[in-house]
């Protein structure tokens, strides 16, 4: 089963359709933000009443000054907990870098004997001795006897097979 590949021009049309849907999305996330940033200063930030004698605007005034303060106090602890967020993040980051940095090299083909492979796996205190003759059964050859003539004299072979040529040139 084949299966039918997507024009380019579809691609695109489809491409551009998210892109609207997400910019649609951007903005509503920025509308969203800003109505609850203005319901959050509407809770926790009254407008001061101004009105009055100045006791109660000394009144007003220090209890502006004690939110200054909560407030510095809660800024302070949040950027000291994204510092030591930040640092554990570059301290993982640091560590996946250690870890995917590590590449194998290219190996390269060595000649090596078996002696000198072992030699460099198990080191120096480890000879292992990779002779394979020695470790082979010794074997005895049966020597077959041969009659004596065959080892003699070559000139009196050939004088016997001269011979034989002459009884069948006389037939």
């Amino acid at each position: 089963m084949s299966e039918k590949k997507m024009t380019s021009s579809r691609r695109h049309n489809l491409k551009s359709l998210i892109l609207q849907i997400a910019a649609n999305w951007i903005e509503q996330e920025k509308k969203e933000l800003v109505i609850a940033k203005q319901a959050y200063m509407n809770e926790n930030c009254p407008k001061p009443s101004l009105s009055g004698d100045q006791a109660s605007l000394m009144e007003t005034c220090k209890k502006l000054g004690a939110l200054l303060d909560k407030v510095d106090e809660e800024r302070y602890d949040m950027e000291a907990k994204v510092a030591k967020t930040d640092k554990e993040i570059e301290d993982l980051k640091i560590k996946v870098i250690d870890l995917a940095g590590v590449k194998k090299p290219a190996l390269k083909k060595v000649r090596m004997s078996a002696d000198a492979m072992l030699k460099a796996l198990l080191g120096t205190k480890h000879t292992v001795n990779m002779e394979l003759r020695s470790n082979l059964k010794q074997v005895k050859k049966e020597v077959k006897e041969e009659p004596a003539e065959a080892v003699g004299d070559w000139r009196k072979n050939i004088e016997d097979k001269a011979d034989r040529k002459k009884m069948f040139e006389a037939s």
